[in-house]
């Protein structure tokens, strides 16, 4: 399958959104995008919400129909994660899996926490910098278990299967003997990102550990089947989410016609240059 993306307004703007298209017709980030690109080989799709290295918050959009990506707001304003030394911005490409959800209606017996009402977040790791509505094939090597505000917030660890490492990843055991560090700095960033803001270190289950590939398909179908659910209105409680899609012909909110606005991108708009502080943790190393 092949995706492409639409722009609408200007970058850093509270109008910007990005909705994918596939052959030139808007879908659903969150509903009509397969989670599998190849179920046989394992081989996932992913949403691209962030590019590595970059600052703006960007996700998919709950309430809009066919989700678009957006930037995140908070009171009004447009949120940007802080840089915390040595890290810039995200430091993985960083986005969700369509056709999941974490449940919040649900308890997990093992982190004790509700889910968040998302997708189930991604952080691929490969050396190709990815655009915001990319759609990439990965493969899955290990998850995380953030515990933020009180809910269990997933990571799933995955390559691009493009990726020149790619065949020489196929758990996390194997990330760390050929990427020495990263899942160090992954866990240390997930920690530290928001105290620059005001907010406490964030905390993990599991004491930080990163679980095995098993484990984290296991984590994927349980979300897999949480979103079956939402999308054919068999949910506990949508938590008002736009189930809008344009390919689940089946589904009752299914559409024709999502009168979404044509492409019309702008240049970015500019960016307070306080965004690029770097911020000193104590304690972070």
């Amino acid at each position: 399958m092949t995706y492409a993306t639409r722009e609408v307004g200007a970058p850093y703007t509270l109008d910007y959104k990005v909705y994918v298209e596939k052959d030139g017709k808007p879908v659903s980030s969150f509903h009509d995008i397969p989670l599998y690109a190849d179920e046989s080989k394992k081989i996932l799709n992913m949403v691209v919400e962030i590019p590595r290295w970059t600052n703006a918050k960007m996700e998919i959009n709950k309430d809009c129909p066919l989700n678009p990506i957006k930037q995140d707001t908070k009171k009004g304003k447009l949120r940007f994660v802080r840089n915390c030394f040595p890290h810039h911005g995200y430091i993985h490409n960083y986005g969700a899996f369509p056709q999941t959800w974490e449940d919040p209606n649900v308890i997990n017996p093992e982190t004790h926490a509700a889910g968040d009402n998302d997708p189930l977040d991604v952080c691929e790791i490969g050396e190709t910098i990815g655009y915001v509505g990319q759609v990439k094939q990965v493969k899955v090597l290990g998850v995380m278990a953030l515990l933020d505000d009180g809910e269990t917030d997933w990571k799933v660890i995955v390559i691009d299967v493009h990726d020149p490492l790619a065949p020489k990843l196929n758990d996390v055991e194997d990330v760390e003997r050929h990427l020495p560090g990263l899942l160090r700095a992954t866990n240390e960033w997930f920690r530290i990102y928001k105290i620059p803001d005001g907010k406490p270190e964030n905390q993990f289950a599991f004491s930080g550990e990163c679980k095995n590939k098993k484990y984290a398909e296991a984590v994927i179908e349980e979300c897999s089947q949480a979103w079956k659910a939402l999308i054919s209105g068999k949910s506990k409680d949508d938590k008002g989410i736009s189930l809008a899609n344009t390919t689940l012909s089946n589904s009752i909110t299914y559409t024709t016609d999502a009168n979404i606005p044509k492409a019309s991108p702008l240049a970015p708009a500019p960016i307070d240059k306080s965004i690029d502080k770097w911020f000193f943790i104590s304690g972070s190393a």
